[in-house]
């Protein structure tokens, strides 16, 4: 999947503009690069256009831990939105990275992950 074909399925999953779709996808990909580890961040990255790596980078080699309200938070505020918008881009963004990257990359990143992400997690179809 290249960087416009990421974008745009994150946008199509909104219905939303590129734009949007851009600052969603950054947000969420920026705050989930500070809560999983460093070398999970490093395996979705390798798999993502180059144009979204710069995203992913770890910021440390230890994930930081903290829930999904501080998640969304994050993510509302590096994209400024509201609460819900936030929730439906994470969602929109980890739909779309889950298509991106191996099935085995996507699942060892929900493990490191508490089980109230999965309200942010679309089910496997």
């Amino acid at each position: 999947m290249d960087y416009d074909e990421f974008i745009q399925g994150v946008a199509g999953r909104l219905g939303t503009s590129r734009d949007e779709a851009t600052a969603l996808s950054l947000a969420t990909l920026v705050t989930l690069s500070e809560r999983i580890s460093g070398g999970e961040v490093r395996d979705l990255a390798a798999q993502l256009p180059e144009r979204l790596r710069g995203w992913l980078l770890p910021t440390e080699e230890n994930a930081e831990r903290f829930g999904l309200a501080e998640f969304l938070r994050r993510i509302e505020t590096h994209a400024a939105v509201n609460t819900e918008r936030a929730q439906e881009g994470a969602r929109a963004v980890l739909a779309t990275l889950r298509e991106a990257v191996t099935g085995k990359d996507f699942a060892d990143t929900l493990t490191q992950l508490p089980k109230e992400f999965w309200a942010v997690v679309e089910p496997t179809p």
